[in-house]
């Protein structure tokens, strides 16, 4: 991951603040704030929650960087984290989830179509159990539908 901070110091304090850290105040204050403040942040979350709320993560991090550097008497303009990625083993193991996650849908898909083709078949079984029950009493009420012709 890599954040980009833009910061300035405070007017009023940079005569101390280069008197007690020396002139090269950014170097040593804020990799080692940055980095602190990143690491306890993004240790909240998983990976997938990463992902998923990066502008939400942003800000916490960001809320919390200007915070500490305010300790420190510099005023941050702008934290934005400009990298994010993973190891090519997770990458994978999320593509991975998401293939089976599809897999599972399509199964889902299967079952739920098998159901309503058993529910149809059910219904046309016994539609026509129904119309054979109704052709053999019309039978039974007015024959079979021969006739005998009888000559005299």
């Amino acid at each position: 991951m890599s954040c980009r901070v833009l910061y300035r110091p405070i007017e009023d304090y940079l005569p101390s603040l280069i008197n007690n850290v020396g002139i090269n105040y950014e170097e040593k204050i804020l990799p080692s704030l940055v980095n602190e403040v990143v690491k306890s942040e993004l240790a909240r979350y998983d990976a997938i929650q990463i992902l998923s709320n990066r502008d939400k993560i942003s800000q916490d991090i960001r809320d919390q960087i200007i915070k500490r550097a305010e300790g420190f008497k510099l005023t941050l303009d702008d934290v934005s984290i400009t990298h994010l990625a993973f190891g090519r083993e997770f990458a994978r193991a999320i593509e991975m989830k998401q293939v089976a996650q599809q897999e599972a849908e399509r199964q889902k898909f299967i079952v739920q179509r098998n159901e309503e083709e058993k529910k149809a078949t059910i219904i046309r079984s016994e539609a026509e159990s129904e119309a054979a029950r109704l052709i053999s009493e019309a039978v039974k009420i007015h024959g079979d539908g021969k006739f005998i012709f009888m000559f005299l």
